[in-house]
């Protein structure tokens, strides 16, 4: 079934950024393991699915949290018995606090749930598929990797939301000790730092956004897009960038620029 298609892992595929990189993805002839909290009989979630196979008939929606330890080796379980092989794994799944509390009203219940997702969540997962991918090496040298999609909040203080911040500052040594960790296997690591992209998760402040993008807060005037962390997924996955690892790509407009 391989063939000659990268076969590529994405947490939080079915809406989003996941599903921007999802479906760019199978249009570019890979085969997509698109993993979501969501159930299959979700009417978003089947019509993603669609369009998801319309695109790469081979490519699977597998419902899961990886907060849960049983779900991520059921992931793991379905990827071997279906496919016995991954070339890359993307780690895109995350959420934002329910509730957007200042930093000394937050609540440790929303402090144990955003963590859990996007940063225990996120590790715990990437350690399974690394040992699957040691384990189930390719045939010949070819680049294999995992792509983590952090923040410019892994940097940036938002003190009504810290919870989210830490989360994603994680995500960002998740980078680094892997990338260290399975150089030796031919295995690169990559970090994607999206900026303000429309999406659900934004959806509530898109106006204080857009005062601000006009306002000068980014050097490129607009909203970031899906397809703008599509992109530059792609690009790796493609195999541009084969010699680097622990590698961050800004995709954010330009907002992590220091300027006068």
């Amino acid at each position: 079934m391989r063939g000659n298609k990268k076969i590529v892992a994405v947490t939080g595929a079915s809406r989003g950024i996941g599903r921007g990189i999802s479906l760019m993805l199978a249009e570019n002839g890979c085969v997509i393991i698109a993993v979501g909290v969501r159930n299959q009989s979700d009417p978003n979630v089947s019509g993603y699915i669609k369009e998801l196979t319309n695109r790469s008939p081979e490519s699977i929606y597998i419902s899961a949290d990886i907060s849960k330890d049983s779900d991520c080796d059921n992931i793991i379980d379905i990827i071997k018995n279906k496919f016995n092989y991954i070339d890359f794994h993307v780690n895109n799944a995350g959420v934002a606090p329910l509730v957007r509390n200042d930093i000394l009203e937050t609540t440790r219940e929303s402090f144990d749930r955003v963590l859990d997702i996007n940063l225990k969540g996120a590790f715990f997962l990437t350690q399974k598929i690394a040992n699957f991918m040691v384990k189930n090496p390719p045939a010949s040298q070819t680049l294999r990797g995992i792509i983590n999609i952090s923040s410019v909040s892994a940097y940036t203080s938002s003190t009504n939301r810290a919870e989210y911040c830490i989360s994603k500052a994680g995500v960002s040594m998740i980078t680094t000790l892997f990338a260290d960790r399975l150089a030796e296997y031919n295995i690169n690591v990559y970090e994607i730092r999206p900026g303000i992209i429309e999406t659900d998760m934004t959806a509530g402040v898109l106006d204080k956004y857009n005062k601000l993008i006009e306002g000068g807060l980014t050097p490129v005037r607009r909203l970031g897009r899906p397809e703008d962390i599509a992109k530059p997924v792609l690009a790796i996955i493609s195999g541009l960038l084969p010699y680097s690892t622990g590698e961050i790509i800004n995709a954010d407009g330009g907002f992590h620029l220091k300027r006068l």
